[in-house]
Order: C-alpha cells, then sequence, then structure tokens
C-alpha cells in the first residue's frame, strides 16, 4: 500500500512539473520573460531537480540580458542534467559572447552529442585559436563546412592557424576566399587581404601566382610600399633582377624610414656581388634611422666583402653597441623577455633559484650574463659576482659555450684580453655559431696585437650574420602574415 501511494506521489508531482514546463514554455515563447521567471520561482521550489525548469529560468534572466543569474540556472541544469542540450546552448552563448575559454569543455560536451554540428565546431574553433591553440583549432575549422564562407574575420583565424602550423599551402585557399569576398581592389581592406595571400604564396615559392595577386595594386596610380616590397621579392625569385632592385628603391622612396626595406636592398646586393652599391644604399638607410642596429650589421657584412675590415669591424661595434641583446645569451633574452625585458626582475628569478640550487650552472652563467648586460663595473661586487658565477659556471659544465661566452666579456671589460681569447676559443669549439663569441675573439685578438686571424674572423661573422639575416627574414615574415592575418 505504501508503495502504491510513493508511486502516486511521483506521478503526481511529475504531472505537476510537466504541466509547469509546459505553462512557461509558452509563456516564454510569448516574450514575456518576468511572467516566466514569476512562476518559476515557485515551481522550482516544487520541483528542484528539474532540468528543464532550471534551464528555462536561465533563458528568461538570459533574454532579459542578465547573464550573471542566467548562468547559474544553466549550471544547475546540467549538475542535474550535464547533457541536457538547450542547457548547454544556453550557457555556450553567453560564455562565448564574452570570448571565455569556459565555453570550450562545453562545447566539447555538446559535440560528443552532436559530432556533425557546424555551428559548434566553429565556435570552438575561434576559441581555441582565440586561446593561441591553434593545433586544438584547425581540426575544427575543418569541419565548418560553408558555414564561415562569407565571414572574412573568421576565414582569416583559420589563415593564421594554418600559417602558425606550418600549414600554407591549406592557408592559401582559405585567404583565396577572402579576396573574392572583395575582390575590388582600390577597398584598403582588399589590399590588405591581397598583399596576405601574395606573403603566402611567396612562402611557397609561388613567385607568379604572388605577381599576379598583387597585379591589381601595381596598376594604381599610386602603389604603396608593403605592396612593392612584395612585389620586390616576387621579381627576385622569378631571377628578375633589375625589377626587383627598381622596384625596392621605389618603396624606398616611399618610405625612407622603413629599415626593413634597406635590408632586402642588402640582401640582394649580397646575392649579386654588388656590395658598394648595397653599401651606398644602407647608408642613406643609416642617415634616416641613425639607431637601426640591423642596418650597421648589414653594411658591416657588405664592407667585409670588399676586405674593408676596419670599416666592417667598426660596423659590427655599433650594431652591438645599440642592441645589446646581441651579446646577451638567447636563454637570458628569452627569460628578459618573459619578465617584460625588466632585468632587475629576470635576475631576482634567477637569485632565487641559486639560493634553492646554488650549483645550477645554467642560472649561474645566467646571472653573470644578466649582470653583465645591466652593466657591472670593474671592481665593483656587482662584477665580480658576475666574475665568480660565470667561472663557476664554466668548472660545473665546461662545455657551456654561452657560459664563456659571458666569461670572456667579463675579462675583456676586466682587461684580461689573453683570457677573453683562450675563453672564445673554446666557446667556439663547442658553438660554432656564437656570434658574441666570434666578435669578442676579434675584440680580444685586436686588443692583445694578434691582428693575423682577423680578416677571417670578421668574414666568418659576416657570414653568420648573413646567415642570421636570412633567418630572421623568414621568421619576420611569418610573423606577418600571422599579425596580418588576424581578425578584422
Amino acid at each position: 500500500m505504501v508503495l502504491v501511494l510513493a508511486v502516486s506521489l511521483l506521478q503526481a508531482r511529475a504531472q505537476t512539473a510537466a504541466e509547469s514546463v509546459a505553462t512557461i514554455g509558452g509563456i516564454l515563447q510569448a516574450g514575456d520573460n518576468s511572467k516566466a521567471l514569476e512562476l518559476l520561482g515557485p515551481a522550482l521550489k516544487k520541483n528542484p531537480d528539474n532540468a528543464e525548469l532550471w534551464a528555462m529560468q536561465g533563458v528568461a534572466y538570459a533574454h532579459q540580458g542578465d547573464d550573471k543569474d542566467a548562468l547559474p540556472s544553466f549550471a544547475k541544469a546540467l549538475n542535474i542534467s550535464p547533457n541536457y542540450i538547450p542547457a548547454l546552448q544556453g550557457a555556450i552563448q553567453i560564455e562565448y559572447g564574452k570570448g571565455s575559454k569556459d565555453a570550450i569543455p562545453l562545447l566539447q560536451r555538446i559535440l560528443r552529442l552532436r559530432p556533425s554540428d557546424a555551428t559548434s565546431h566553429g565556435m570552438l574553433a575561434v576559441l581555441e585559436y582565440q586561446q593561441g591553440n591553434c593545433a586544438a583549432a584547425v581540426p575544427h575549422f575543418e569541419k565548418v563546412g560553408e558555414l564561415f564562407d562569407s565571414q572574412p574575420a573568421a576565414l582569416h583565424a583559420y589563415a593564421s592557424c594554418l600559417v602558425k602550423l606550418k600549414q600554407p599551402e591549406k592557408a592559401i585557399g582559405v585567404v583565396q576566399k577572402i579576396v573574392a569576398l572583395n575582390p575590388e581592389a582600390s577597398n584598403p581592406d582588399a589590399r590588405g587581404e591581397r598583399r596576405l595571400l601574395a606573403s603566402i604564396q611567396l612562402m611557397v615559392h609561388q613567385p607568379n601566382d604572388a605577381l599576379a595577386t598583387l597585379e591589381p595594386l601595381l596598376q594604381a596610380s599610386e602603389p604603396d610600399a608593403d605592396t612593392l616590397e612584395l612585389a620586390a621579392t616576387a621579381y627576385e625569385a622569378n631571377k628578375d633582377t633589375p625589377r626587383a632592385v627598381s622596384t625596392l628603391r621605389q618603396a624606398i622612396l616611399l618610405d625612407p624610414q622603413n629599415v626593413n626595406l634597406y635590408l632586402d636592398f642588402a640582401n640582394l646586393s649580397y646575392t649579386h656581388d654588388s656590395f658598394q652599391v648595397g653599401i651606398d644604399v644602407v647608408s642613406d638607410g643609416i642617415n634616416v634611422q641613425p639607431k637601426a642596429a640591423p642596418l650597421y650589421f648589414a653594411r658591416g657584412v657588405l664592407y667585409v666583402q670588399l676586405a674593408q675590415y676596419d670599416k666592417g669591424e667598426a660596423d659590427f661595434a655599433k650594431a652591438y653597441e645599440l642592441d645589446p641583446t646581441q651579446s646577451l645569451s638567447s636563454a637570458a633574452q628569452g627569460l628578459a623577455a618573459a619578465q617584460q625585458n625588466d632585468l632587475d626582475q629576470a635576475l631576482a628569478k634567477v637569485q632565487s633559484s641559486l639560493a634553492r640550487k646554488p650549483n645550477d650552472a645554467i642560472m649561474l652563467y645566467l646571472q653573470a650574463d644578466i649582470l653583465s648586460e645591466k652593466g657591472a663595473e670593474p671592481g665593483s661586487p656587482e662584477f665580480q659576482t658576475a666574475m665568480r658565477s660565470a667561472k663557476q659556471a664554466v668548472a660545473l659544465q665546461p662545455s657551456l659555450a654561452a657560459a664563456r661566452g659571458v666569461l670572456a666579456t667579463l675579462y675583456l671589460q676586466a682587461g684580461q684580453n689573453k683570457d677573453a681569447v683562450e675563453q672564445c676559443r673554446k666557446a667556439l669549439e663547442s658553438d660554432p655559431k656564437n656570434q658574441a663569441a666570434l666578435y669578442h675573439l676579434i675584440q680580444g685578438l685586436r686588443k692583445t696585437g694578434e691582428t693575423k686571424e682577423l680578416p677571417d674572423l670578421l668574414k666568418r661573422l659576416a657570414l653568420l650574420r648573413k646567415e642570421a639575416a636570412h633567418e630572421q627574414s623568414e621568421r619576420y615574415q611569418y610573423k606577418l602574415v600571422e599579425d596580418d592575418a588576424q581578425p578584422k
């Protein structure tokens, strides 16, 4: 008898809840959210475990623009019924609208229930992209079908991720869709899309396609410098060097402050043994941008090719003076960057690590490197700490070329030139491409009067700088495309 009564009560409660859902659902459909909320309060007191009612309350709040109260209602519904799709959709809409990463697990849950839901794939792709997780974003971009074909911002995000994942061939097709949406070359956004497409085409060694893409921009009465720079790169790739040179000169006239244009000209000059022409143009750039370290490096490389070693060495010295990070090790640069280029904060972090582990060779050399970078003067306590740290790092890990490079720098500052030369040679044995060690070896040998090796060492340094410039150019090209591929 008791069991029969309990079943009857449950059936009655279910019927009451169903009636409430039906009634409130009709009111919500009619758009009367205030009335729905009035009824939902009592209904939820009677049926606190009804996910449908909690979701309805979330919808009512959301329709009133009250996301703060809507989210807990959806969360309550999902606690009761984790896969209740209306509650998932409501919560996702709010979190996605805020650009919140909290929408990601909700979208993943709904995709487990609806694997072919293009909208959910699209939302998840965009959120993963915004979180910088392109590896996770791309598979979802690939599953949206035609959903984004008319949305330039989403296509930009997709293209950016493909470039970041080193898949420029796929990115070309995506950017072509953006260009097709706005083919009018007179439009500023359209010009940017064409330059973006041409940049990626050049990445995959398609100069003819790049030139075809740029043609409407080149036909304009006044092509901009960015377009001309891309065109010059394409002409050179097509072995049309005279046209590349004239186009680059035109770009420099339009934008004489642009350091990259002079560097492009220096590279052309180096490639075609036109060293003096390159020196003249880069010198013009230095007159305009006298504090641009890359220009001095580039001119120094060209001087060395003409066997004008003193001038080359002077340019390298000026470049290192203007950009001290060239002498700061890559590890220290990374640490300093992580501390937003605050060397004091970077040093504090290193010293905190050393307090816990005083014989850590890496941290010891970082301490020496950063103290040197901060300008510790010979004889000062900071300089003595740097010297001690560098010596200890070398003793603990003799193959650590970066530590030997720092020690050589300190020896040079202390006037111990022969010791500096010895450390530079040992550093180069471990790392033949250590530019700082090579540069300091040149300095040390000159100070000791042993100049016989200098021409060969300067040639070696020039070659390393040329290789580094090429690598930096490739990184810049990828970064340029990634930056251009941000949503407009």
